[in-house]
C-alpha cells in the first residue's frame, strides 16, 4: 500500500523527488524485511523483567560484563526475529512486476558497504535500545520512554519516510543526529542513492555515533550499578 501511495505521487511529477522510484522501492522493501533490527519499540522481555523485579541486583557478582551481555541478548533477538521475517519478504519482493519490485544492489561495492553499514546500524539501534534499559534503573514504568523513544526514531530516522524527502534544511540537521545512522543509510547504499565521498562520510559518522553511544552507555549502566538499590528481600 505504501508502494502504491507513492507510485501515484511519482505519476504526477517524478522529477519532484530526490530519489527515482526503483530506489523508493528498494529502501522500502528492504526496510520491511529487516524490519526487526532497525524498529525501536521491540524489547527484551528477560532484561527488562530482570530490573523491574531486582535480579539484575545478581549480575554484578557474575563473572561477565553486563552492558555486554544485555548488547549481545539485543543483536541476538533482533538477528533471530530478522531471519525468521526476511526470507518470505524478500522472496515476494524480488518475484514482484516492475516497478514495484526489489532489484539487485547497484553495484558489488554498493552491496559490500550495504554489509558493512547494516552491521554499524545494527550497533547503533542496540546501543540506544540499552540507554532504554538503563533509563529503567531509575524509571518504575517505563512505557512512556519507550513511546517516545520509538516515535522520535521512526520520524527521525527515515522509517515514516525515507530522510531525502525531507525539506533540504531539515535533512542537514537530521543527517547529524544519531537516529541518521540506522537504518537510513544501508538502505540508501544499497540502491547507490549515496555513492562516492557521500558514502564515506555517512559511514563515518555511522561509527562515531556507534562508538559516542557504546561509551555513553557503558559509562551510565556503571553509575546505575554503582548506585544500585534493590527493596524487599
Amino acid at each position: 500500500m505504501r508502494l502504491l501511495a507513492m507510485r501515484a505521487f511519482y505519476a504526477e511529477n517524478p522529477a519532484a523527488f530526490p530519489m527515482t522510484f526503483s530506489q523508493t522501492a528498494d529502501y522500502t522493501w528492504l526496510l520491511q524485511a529487516f524490519l526487526a533490527l532497525y524498529i525501536m519499540w521491540a524489547y527484551e522481555p528477560e532484561i527488562l523483567e530482570a530490573i523491574r523485579s531486582g535480579h539484575v541486583a545478581y549480575d554484578p557478582v557474575r563473572p561477565m560484563d553486563l552492558y555486554t551481555k544485555w548488547f549481545t541478548v539485543s543483536i541476538a533477538g533482533r538477528a533471530a526475529r530478522a531471519a525468521l521475517r526476511c526470507m518470505p519478504v524478500l522472496l515476494v519482493a524480488f518475484l514482484l512486476p516492475e516497478p514495484l519490485r526489489l532489484h539487485p544492489p547497484e553495484s558489488a561495492l554498493s552491496f559490500l558497504l550495504f554489509l558493512l553499514s547494516s552491521l554499524m546500524s545494527v550497533g547503533v539501534v542496540c546501543a540506544l535500545t540499552m540507554l532504554v534499559y538503563i533509563a529503567h534503573f531509575r524509571l518504575l514504568n517505563i512505557a512512556g520512554v519507550r513511546i517516545m523513544v520509538a516515535a522520535l526514531t521512526d520520524l527521525l530516522g527515515g522509517f515514516s519516510i525515507p530522510l531525502p524527502f525531507y525539506p533540504r534544511v531539515l535533512q542537514t540537521i537530521l543527517s547529524a543526529l544519531p537516529f541518521a545512522a540506522m537504518q537510513n543509510l544501508p538502505l540508501r547504499l544499497y540502491s547507490g542513492h549515496v555513492a562516492g565521498m557521500e558514502a564515506v562520510q555517512g559511514l563515518a559518522l555511522q561509527a562515531f555515533w556507534l562508538v559516542a553511544l557504546l561509551c555513553l552507555g557503558r559509562r551510565w549502566m556503571n553509575r546505575q550499578l554503582a548506585r544500585i538499590i534493590v527493596q524487599g528481600g
